[in-house]
């Protein structure tokens, strides 16, 4: 009777438990759902007495007013353009500036790591202004350019701190055996470190990307040019003074959501472990 209790107790924990994701799982999804959903909708089932989540009558006449007449493509491209290059940039000045970190002891080496971190402390809205004094001056305004100077600046320090913990989990005696092999120490970081960091620099480059690809003030704040215009900022267009034009706003989005996820989804496994290999105490 009591392993019957027992084990009745377990089924009803793991059924509690598997509820409880099951919940998690829908209010998360549902929003993204409900945003496909309403790109697929003609606009008399947008606004409906009972909701439907399911169109009634689905057509693709948002996606074909998004793609054949808006700059949603330009501003796509735009997107796609600065966050590739954003993410390249930061991991290659975040790889070597982590590895300098890791491996050499110089003055001044806690303070200025401490800076780095410090960056993240601020609040974009707090440095915007003098961001935008300095991109005035160096006549970037306008230009791509300012972004990514911008959205380097904010993706670096992380970056850092996460190859930094990498590079500080590989055994040195690795790398002094390539020396002793002929290999030069930037021949040791780049085929000894960097492999075995592998699942650090996914784990860093989803983080920038993501961060370049959905940031809306700086983009907004430095470029006034329709066709230089990104994604977040081009979403505004639909957004009349009186109206909203939610159905293709809705399948914007949407067009707007699938590198990120489709990003996402390839590298979840190497994100996991990477954010978790990565935490070792320098």
């Amino acid at each position: 009777m009591r392993k019957f209790r027992v084990r009745r107790a377990g089924v009803v924990r793991y059924c509690t438990l598997y509820v409880a994701a099951a919940l998690v799982l829908f209010v998360s999804l549902f929003p993204f759902l409900w945003m496909v959903s309403t790109s697929f909708k003609p606009p008399s089932e947008t606004f409906t007495r009972v909701p439907r989540l399911i169109p009634v009558h689905p057509t693709l006449e948002n996606y074909r007013i998004v793609l054949g007449e808006t700059m949603i493509p330009r501003y796509f491209l735009n997107s796609v353009y600065v966050a590739l290059l954003t993410t390249a940039i930061s991991l290659v000045v975040a790889a070597l500036g982590a590895y300098g970190f890791s491996r050499f002891r110089f003055p001044g080496r806690s303070p200025a790591l401490l800076m780095i971190l410090s960056v993240q402390m601020f609040p974009s809205v707090v440095i915007i202004i003098p961001l935008f004094i300095v991109m005035r001056n160096l006549h970037l305004l306008n230009t791509h350019y300012s972004l990514l100077v911008s959205y380097t600046t904010f993706t670096l320090p992380l970056c850092v701190w996460m190859l930094k913990g990498f590079f500080d989990g590989i055994p040195r005696e690795l790398e002094e055996a390539a020396l002793i092999d002929g290999c030069s120490k930037f021949g040791a970081f780049l085929r000894i470190a960097l492999p075995l960091s592998a699942q650090g620099i996914v784990a860093s480059a989803i983080f920038a990307f993501i961060g370049a690809w959905n940031e809306f003030m700086f983009a907004m704040t430095f470029i006034n040019i329709e066709e230089l215009k990104t994604m977040p900022v081009g979403l505004t267009s639909f957004f009349g003074r009186f109206t909203v034009e939610w159905n293709p706003l809705m399948a914007a989005s949407v067009l707007f959501t699938i590198p990120s996820l489709v990003f996402f989804v390839f590298v979840q496994r190497n994100l996991a472990r990477g954010l978790v290999s990565g935490a070792v105490k320098g």
